[in-house]
């Protein structure tokens, strides 16, 4: 493919509206990625625009006021979320507090403090079998993993989490 005076217009067009060279490529056809990415050296263009990223996560969640039902069903489900009150740590027979030495099985494991100082201790409150938090621990250690292969729309993502939230009760 040559690059005559049309496709070099045509690419400069695409570079300053902030397209990558990939969508650049993509658009103009018969060129890659790399090629579109030598030329645009080769022609020294800069001052590109900032390219348009798709929304994400709460940036996307952010635009509900143009689907009221959405932003109805997001306050919906954030009536549904309880959040484990905070429940100090547990103070032992002893009157001590849970160190590496007196920590059991269903013991919440949370460090608490600086392990260089004295007063370093573990929350020692009870955890469910197997797990290593208790709930209030466990909600700070454990976040939601977000689907890293293509963003979810906010309508479907909050009807996928009260789905998730009526199964679970």
């Amino acid at each position: 493919m040559a690059w005559n005076d049309e496709r070099v217009e045509l690419l400069k067009r695409f570079w300053a509206e902030g397209l990558s060279a990939s969508q650049i490529a993509s658009k103009m056809g018969g060129v890659t990625r790399n090629a579109v990415i030598g030329k645009v050296h080769r022609l020294g263009l800069s001052g590109r625009a900032t390219p348009t990223k798709p929304l994400r996560g709460c940036e996307a969640d952010a635009h509900v006021e143009d689907a009221p039902e959405i932003a109805y069903a997001r306050s919906e489900i954030e009536k549904l979320i309880v959040e484990p009150e905070f429940i100090a740590p547990a103070v032992l027979a002893s009157g001590d507090m849970a160190t590496v030495a007196t920590l059991k099985g269903n013991m919440c494991k949370w460090p608490i403090g600086d392990p260089a100082k004295d007063d370093f201790h573990f929350c020692g409150q009870s955890a469910p079998t197997g797990k290593p938090y208790c709930a209030f621990h466990a909600q700070m250690a454990f976040q939601p993993a977000q689907r890293r292969d293509r963003p979810m729309a906010p309508a479907a993502r909050l009807m996928a989490e009260a789905a998730k939230r009526r199964a679970a009760n």
